[in-house]
């Protein structure tokens, strides 16, 4: 049956209040729970009794020892309001996050969401060095600490990065964190095949260069970037895109450089963005999995050195596609013209094959709800990620948070 709306959402203000709702539900109603933040990455629990636990309401600022360059935080503040108190201090975390103004930090870190600096500056799972969550049952526990020394309970800070949500309900955490950079640009390279690309991402392997970011996107992804007045040949096939950060002689020195060793790939055009345009391109690259009208997204992760060859086939099924080709994970988006569940099925199906093909995995970001056959394109996850469901098992006996999501999704 039905909750009643009223009995259907939680917002606590507290995380006592939290930990004292969840070991309440656990004693008594036992309905299933669904850890919500800003809602940006939310899907919905497949239960009858469901209840929504918003924790935006838990975002105190619980220390921030600027000299340290670290941070101890609720969970369910905004990433946009994270950004701004660090920036104060000329700090960063250095993870590209879309909707920033409604993102929560508990959010990022359920799903381990990244994004273009992943190359250089590396995932959720490199910057979470204490945790504090509750449990299915109520019980609050915490690992790691507030000093990037401490290493005490490391694993289990890198287990609940990216558990979105279906072992325990993370409250607060302590981040470590980098400096605002000098400097920051971005070169912009224009291919007329992704043969051309690919022969010019495997001199990037050696290069004498340390690029924080490795992009790639297609013409029809060049119209969702809206950066047509910054890139001069944003009509291009495919576009490359490397990103460096640092002091204002190492990125001048690096643009110099990597323009040098990607000249004789038979690259026809490139292009150094200012500082002020690199801005707005990162800014563009970070939205770019929430910003196309597609009704479906999909997210794969695939070893780097067959970027290219996925990257080919989205295209030939009319996918607009961002891929962070120095990680191999590669986002997009089914055309508008896409219209029924058999329609998305038979144009991700030979993308499916190539990553499974090759041990990588891919799942649907976004979909229709009434389109359930689109989880075929995610089975994979099930045989080798079949610990999680025994891991499940010992820390949420009774299936209460998240039933039916596979944590550890491609991240």
């Amino acid at each position: 049956m039905k909750m009643p709306d009223s009995q259907s959402e939680y917002s606590p203000n507290t995380q006592a209040e939290l930990a004292q709702f969840v070991t309440d539900n656990a004693a008594n109603v036992q309905r299933s729970l669904q850890p919500i933040g800003g809602g940006t990455a939310r899907r919905d629990v497949n239960a009858d009794n469901a209840c929504q636990v918003r924790l935006d309401g838990i975002n105190r600022v619980i220390d921030f020892p600027a000299r340290d360059m670290t941070i101890t935080v609720e969970a369910g503040i905004r990433v946009a309001d994270l950004n701004r108190i660090l920036a104060a201090e000329n700090q960063r975390l250095p993870i590209d996050i879309p909707q920033a103004e409604q993102a929560t930090l508990g959010g990022v870190i359920a799903t381990n969401w990244s994004g273009s600096r992943r190359f250089g500056c590396g995932t959720m799972r490199d910057y979470v060095i204490g945790i504090s969550a509750i449990d299915a049952s109520g019980q609050r526990f915490s690992a790691g600490g507030r000093v990037v020394k401490n290493v005490a309970g490391y694993d289990l800070c890198k287990l609940l990065v990216g558990s979105r949500g279906t072992l325990a309900i993370v409250s607060q955490v302590t981040l470590k964190l980098r400096p605002i950079p000098e400097e920051t640009r971005i070169v912009a390279f224009g291919f007329n095949s992704t043969e051309q690309l690919d022969a010019a991402l495997a001199r990037l392997v050696t290069s004498a260069t340390r690029p924080v970011a490795i992009d790639v996107s297609n013409e029809p992804a060049m119209q969702l970037l809206n950066i047509r007045r910054t890139i001069e040949k944003a009509t291009m096939p495919t576009l490359l895109f490397v990103g460096f950060e640092g002091t204002q002689h190492e990125v001048d020195w690096q643009v110099e450089a990597v323009t040098s060793e990607l000249r004789p790939f038979e690259c026809p055009w490139s292009q150094t963005l200012s500082k002020a345009e690199s801005e707005g391109c990162w800014g563009s690259l970070k939205e770019f999995s929430i910003r196309s009208a597609s009704s479906t997204t999909i997210k794969a992760a695939i070893p780097p050195s067959r970027t290219c060859e996925l990257v080919r086939l989205a295209t030939q099924a009319g996918m607009a596609v961002q891929a962070h080709a120095g990680n191999g994970i590669v986002i997009g988006h089914l055309p508008e013209r896409v219209s029924t569940a058999d329609q998305a099925v038979a144009a991700i199906k030979p993308l499916g094959d190539l990553v499974r093909s090759c041990g990588g995995h891919l799942s649907v970001l976004r979909a229709p709800n009434e389109w359930p056959a689109l989880d075929v394109v995610a089975d994979s996850w099930a045989g080798s990620l079949a610990w999680t469901q025994r891991l499940k098992r010992q820390l949420d006996p009774h299936n209460l948070l998240n039933p039916g999501v596979m944590a550890f999704g491609p991240a």
